[in-house]
């Protein structure tokens, strides 16, 4: 098992949870691999995604299928200046490179917004440490074991001709 995958496991034990990961040699790096992979809606898989909040780096956990609004999770993490942490600053707050952020078992404690529509699922599939490696969790739990508050995150689809 790859150290970075022992982490993630020892932080779910930490925080009362057991997870079971799965490796997939050919990389969830993506949304759409990883659906692939497991054999679930792209809607199931958890996009954590590492942006900078008033200068300090915050977490948001977006299903797979959908866009993030920048406005929506300052609004969400009550901020107002949010862009996108560059890989130096992810791998800093984390402890992991980018394709394979798990939602907890961070190096820092971060502010953390989940999108809605996770929450619709029965399960959920996330990073667990490397971009091959992931783990199930139920939606109820990713919100206990990372702390996060359930928003409104994605961008809204538009229609042709708006």
């Amino acid at each position: 098992m790859h150290p970075n995958v022992t982490k993630v496991v020892e932080a779910a034990s930490d925080l009362g949870l057991a997870v079971e990961t799965r490796s997939f040699p050919e990389g969830t790096r993506t949304a759409e691999d990883a659906a692939q992979a497991v054999g679930c809606d792209v809607g199931q898989i958890v996009k954590s995604l590492v942006f900078m909040l008033d200068g300090a780096p915050v977490m948001a956990l977006v299903s797979g299928s959908n866009r993030l609004d920048e406005h929506r999770l300052a609004a969400a993490l009550g901020g107002e200046a949010v862009g996108r942490a560059d890989a130096d600053s992810v791998r800093a707050a984390t402890g992991f490179p980018i394709g394979g952020v798990p939602p907890f078992g961070h190096a820092s404690s971060l502010p953390t917004a989940i999108d809605e529509d996770l929450v619709a699922y029965d399960e959920v599939w996330a990073a667990a440490g490397t971009p091959r490696d992931v783990f199930a969790v139920a939606p109820a739990e990713l919100v206990r074991v990372s702390g996060g508050t359930v928003a409104t995150l994605r961008v809204e689809k538009q229609h042709p001709g708006d």
